[in-house]
Order: C-alpha cells, then structure tokens, then sequence
C-alpha cells in the first residue's frame, strides 16, 4: 500500500478511532473514512500528511474534540467534517492563500469569530450551519457558489451590493 494515493473506506461500519499511521502513505492524496461510526478525534499526525493531499472526508461519523491546528498547514481542495462533535476555532483553515474550494464543517459545536477570517479566492462552496459562531459575514467572499450559515449565532448587517 505504499503507492497508495486514494483510500475510500466510506459509507460501512468502521468504529473506534482513527489510525494515526495513515499520514505515514506518503503518496496519498484524498482520503474518504465518511459515514462510518469513527469516534475519538482527527489525530494530530493528520498535520503530516504530504503537501498533495487535498481531500479529507470525515463526514457523519461521531468524531469530537478541536480539530488539530496542524491541519491548517495542509492546502485542501475539498474538506468535509460535518456531522461530527468537533469543537472549537477552526479558523486557521482558512486563509488567503490557501486553495479550498470546499468547505463543508456543519452540524458541530465549531465556536469562533466569523468577521476574523480571510476567507480565500478559491473558495466555491462554504457551509458551517449548525454550529456556535459568532459576529457577522465577513464581506469579499465574492467566487462563492454556495454559502449557508444558518444555524448560528451571527448578527450584525447583511453584506450588500456585491460584497458577500
């Protein structure tokens, strides 16, 4: 499995934690462990897998804890988490010079700031409804397709004339 560059393992019956080893192939570059039963939360080696992975499936398993900052050293295109208990800041993922297209960390128990994150050009598709975050849209998220941030606890003004 050393070649690996695709591991699919979604949708069956997988439980417990995940391996911390799985960083360790190094040619991998999407890996998709979604709708399972994982529990514990996303290892802190994940910060180490090589500078081509760019999709992380994680979605609608039962996953908690803060989401390693070491991810935000990686360069996403895709990265879903949704339907997890994760907590906590998961801003770092963010950023201008990152290339995520998607985005999709809804339905946890995510906390920060919204007006505090530079959001990249790249970013097409951006969902975090259901969770606990705060303040209002950042305005200049101007390539979204796709935004849904109902759910939370944003206030403040709308964005308008062509500056969402």
């Amino acid at each position: 499995m050393k070649n690996l560059t695709s591991l699919n393992l979604a949708f069956n019956y997988f439980n417990g934690e995940i391996p911390i080893s799985l960083p360790q192939l190094r040619n991998l570059y999407a890996l998709r462990l979604d709708r399972n039963q994982l529990t514990g939360s996303i290892p802190d080696s994940f910060g180490e897998f090589a500078p081509s992975f760019q999709y992380l499936y994680l979605s609608h398993n039962r996953l908690s804890g803060m989401v390693p900052k070491a991810l935000g050293d990686l360069n996403f295109t895709s990265l879903e988490l949704q339907r997890n208990g994760l907590n906590g800041d998961v801003s770092f993922l963010f950023g201008k010079n990152k290339t995520i297209q998607i985005a999709d960390l809804s339905r946890s128990m995510l906390e920060f700031d919204l007006s505090n994150v530079e959001f990249p050009a790249s970013l097409s598709t951006l969902d975090l409804n259901h969770n606990r975050i705060t303040r209002g849209l950042l305005e200049g998220l101007t390539a979204v397709n796709f935004v849904n941030v109902s759910y939370n606890r944003l206030c403040g003004r709308i964005p308008v004339g062509g500056k969402l």
